[in-house]
């Protein structure tokens, strides 16, 4: 009798097969629509302000409307997908973004559309953490860190690709309204590829450990071209069940703590740069058609920003690179926010400051990813991005108030930037964090 393989184990060592790869692929394309979709309230602010004449601390918590939603879609559709699986959380998530982009299109007052915004980002935000979750448990060894943050990537791509359709939308049709009938049209073909293409995690069945969960591992095992199991892996010894609470036991709830500090502080910096950018180029003096291209620009520094950490990831100290990132992204804040009466400086400086920033970003997936186990790491990465996500709708209110204020741009940009300080300082303790959870 041959020995027997736990497929998560063969799966680990094994190169990546094109069912693997296309699993990435369609959740790079599924968190490209995360990307237009956030990014699309930032294209139409202008447009939203002139019709409907709301001040700049009014339009603040507009912009943050969507991002508590995905506060609240992380941490609840995280942990729904621990409990029912990656797969229909996935499918869930991308069909209430597509209702959120066509029911925003034809909002006609602000309390709608707030509502609406609401509405759509517990999609975006459930869609980030199953996504993560599915991403990292299809992927080997060898390129866990390079998926894990090209998946995260897909947001940025999205952002530029639909940035740069945004800006011929609005400078062809002067209506904000066509940017969320281009988002809704573009989610819902994705809807049928993922639901034909995508299988459900071999990790969270075998967690799971459902009635048919044998014969859908060993369907979605032959998709991999490897041979069929016989029985599961036997329980693993001392499993934590997939609940909030599990997360802050003795033995995760300072790895939680320490994790979610460091991505609400970072988060709220990243969100600054996206979602007042727009607002900011009009302020300054250009044409609303230009403040697409400075924020396609900026999302350009995002993705490259992602992609050379990825492409680094096998080769450096993740934690190292993304505290280096972190101090560097500080540092351009300050320069960013130094205001530049030329529009190709600002989108420059735009660039540099989020390529930092977003490193920063994407570089805690990978560690998200390992710092919690199967059964418990849709619901850790969730409730870790949910409550780092209130810093992404803190960020554009404290931004709006302190303009409001009579605060100048660069003190605004240094003290959103701050928080890149304090995410570094998060991730320089989470060893001390990590060793404490492996004693208990």
């Amino acid at each position: 009798m041959s020995e027997y393989q736990d497929p998560r184990t063969t799966i680990a060592k094994l190169p990546m097969s094109r069912l693997q790869i296309g699993i990435v692929i369609c959740c790079m394309a599924l968190n490209a629509m995360d990307g237009f979709d956030v990014l699309a309230i930032s294209f139409a602010a202008p447009g939203i302000s002139d019709e409907w004449g709301i001040n700049r601390a009014v339009l603040g918590r507009l912009l943050s409307m969507e991002l508590i939603g995905m506060a609240v879609g992380s941490i609840l559709m995280g942990n729904l997908a621990d409990r029912f699986g990656r797969r229909p959380i996935i499918l869930t998530c991308l069909s209430i973004m597509a209702g959120g982009m066509f029911l925003s299109a034809i909002a006609d007052n602000i309390t709608m559309l707030s509502a609406v915004r609401l509405l759509t980002g517990l999609g975006i935000g459930g869609m980030l953490s199953a996504t993560s979750a599915m991403v990292a448990e299809f992927s080997n060894e060898r390129r866990h860190g390079l998926t894990t943050i090209l998946n995260i990537a897909g947001y940025a791509i999205g952002a530029i690709v639909g940035g740069t359709v945004a800006s011929i939308l609005l400078a062809k049709t002067g209506e904000w309204r066509s940017v969320f009938l281009f988002g809704g049209t573009m989610t819902l073909m994705l809807l049928p590829i993922a639901f034909l293409f995508l299988p459900e995690s071999i990790h969270s069945q075998i967690s799971r450990r459902r009635p048919n969960a044998l014969q859908a591992i060993n369907k979605t095992l032959a998709r991999m071209k490897i041979a069929a199991i016989d029985r599961l892996p036997e329980p693993s010894i001392g499993v934590e069940k997939p609940s909030i609470l599990s997360l802050f036991t003795q033995r995760y709830a300072g790895i939680t703590l320490v994790l979610t500090i460091a991505y609400f502080a970072q988060i709220m910096a990243f969100y600054f740069i996206q979602k007042w950018t727009p607002k900011i180029v009009v302020d300054l003096g250009f044409e609303a058609s230009s403040a697409g291209s400075v924020l396609v620009f900026a999302n350009i520094g995002s993705l490259l920003g992602a992609l050379t950490l990825g492409l680094a990831s096998s080769r450096i100290n993740m934690r190292y690179a993304v505290m280096f990132s972190m101090v560097m992204a500080f540092i351009f804040f300050g320069l960013y926010g130094m205001g530049h009466k030329d529009l190709s400086h600002l989108s420059l400086f735009a660039a540099i400051t989020i390529f930092f920033t977003n490193a920063g970003v994407v570089g805690m997936y990978p560690i998200l990813a390992k710092a919690f186990p199967a059964e418990l790491r849709a619901s850790g990465t969730g409730f870790v991005i949910g409550m780092g996500r209130g810093g992404a709708a803190l960020g554009p209110i404290i931004a709006g108030s302190l303009f409001q204020g009579g605060s100048s741009l660069l003190v605004v940009s240094l003290v959103m930037g701050a928080g890149t300080l304090v995410a570094a300082t998060m991730i320089f303790i989470l060893p001390f964090a990590s060793r404490r959870a492996n004693a208990a």
